[in-house]
């Protein structure tokens, strides 16, 4: 008996110590975020388990959490709610009911879960979605793009533009009553990613008639090439997401290439031949001083893996890597980064690297802010932080759609 309780102690203390971070003191809604905090990390710490001793892969285990999460697609008094498929890539519509005079302003919404969970159907994302219609009186897309590990790299964007050149077809528009002068691409996290990479494409592509008239980037992740950049270092045990976390999911993401995460861990996974896209993602000068602080660059290690993955220097996984050229033709865009997020300097990169070539940016900085905070704005999960920045992108997307 006394050997067991030593083994339950023991395992609770090695349970604590995995699970609990300190707050930062600024965090509005201390205690409720540390409740939030400690959930997402036990959640963390019995997937890795189960994995490692064999039950079941740890993206299984956070899978079957998010999927508890699926609404189904109910109308209501303001907007008529449909699940349906652009080219058989699932989206849900959310349509308003008010008759309008003239052709309205469209929102295509990629939501975010790391490329390996999540989809439009989630609580927070149908909320989120449902308001900016109601809000915009604006026809609103949520695209469920595949997901990995089942459905690799470049899949997830694959789907996207799919979704995308479907919707800006002259038929789809008119039928859905929206002005083709009107349209954005909006997204979070690594939904984020695919509307940088996705809208870098639309606006290059000759092909496609209707552009973008906006993109709005919610604490984007951008770019693979550095993990080790100074957000990495100040939230290697971040809210919610930590360092090693993401560095897993993006990991399942491009590669079954176990040996991938390990590399990345250590900033040792680019071959040699990427030595010339570093000067996108150059830190020491793209990132403002404030942001720098007294972090010493530390120049990646290349060239001592055996895999050959492309996927590491393609600027759909990566939107950072685009050249001059490719950014200068992108539409107005609004950036909004957190303080306490391990991606926090990718998108301070690419508000650096879109003004340096004329796009007009709104960069927005929430100083006690987190990563994922979006997904906190529905009982029993609501936070302050997660209705402030949803009302700050749709005052933005009111003003500027």
């Amino acid at each position: 008996m006394g050997f067991k309780a030593l083994c339950f102690a023991l395992f609770c203390v090695l349970f604590a110590s995995h699970i609990y971070v300190p707050i930062p003191g600024n965090i509005e809604e201390y205690w409720k975020v540390m409740a939030l905090d400690s959930t997402a990390k036990t959640c963390t710490f019995m997937a890795l388990c189960f994995e490692n001793i064999g039950i079941m892969r740890y993206e299984e285990f956070i899978s079957v959490i998010f999927k508890l999460d699926y609404t189904q697609p109910l109308s209501d008094e303001y907007v008529v709610v449909t699940d349906t498929a652009f080219t058989d890539v699932p989206v849900r519509l959310y349509l308003p009911k008010r008759k309008s005079e003239t052709p309205r302003r469209a929102v295509i919404y990629l939501h975010g879960g790391a490329y390996c969970f999540g989809s439009c159907k989630q609580t927070a994302f149908d909320f989120l979605n449902r308001w900016t219609a109601i809000k915009l009186d604006a026809v609103v897309v949520g695209v469920d793009y595949r997901l990995a590990p089942q459905h690799l790299f470049p899949a997830q964007f694959e789907d996207s533009i799919a979704a995308v050149k479907f919707f800006l077809q002259d038929k789809i528009l008119t039928k859905y009553g929206v002005d083709p002068n009107q349209i954005c691409i909006s997204g979070d996290s690594s939904g984020g990613t695919l509307t940088a990479a996705v809208t870098q494409e639309v606006q290059n592509a000759l092909e496609i008639k209707h552009k973008i008239k906006i993109q709005a980037l919610l604490y984007p992740h951008l770019q693979i090439i550095d993990s080790y950049l100074p957000s990495h270092r100040e939230n290697e045990h971040g809210i919610v997401l930590t360092r090693d976390i993401a560095i897993k999911l993006l990991s399942l993401y491009l590669s079954k290439d176990k040996t991938l995460s390990q590399a990345m861990k250590r900033n040792q996974h680019m071959p040699l031949e990427s030595r010339h896209l570093f000067k996108f993602v150059n830190w020491t000068t793209l990132l403002p001083k404030k942001y720098r602080k007294d972090h010493v660059y530390t120049e990646p290690v290349l060239g001592r893996t055996n895999y050959s993955l492309p996927a590491l220097m393609d600027i759909r996984a990566s939107p950072l890597l685009a050249n001059d050229s490719q950014l200068q033709n992108l539409p107005s865009t609004y950036i909004l980064t957190c303080q306490y997020d391990t991606v926090r300097d990718d998108g301070l990169m690419y508000v650096s690297r879109l003004q340096n070539v004329g796009v007009q940016v709104v960069h927005e900085h929430i100083e006690d802010g987190f990563h994922g905070a979006l997904s906190y704005m529905r009982s029993p999960l609501y936070l302050h932080l997660g209705l402030r920045i949803r009302d700050m992108y749709i005052s933005w997307l009111d003003k500027n759609l």
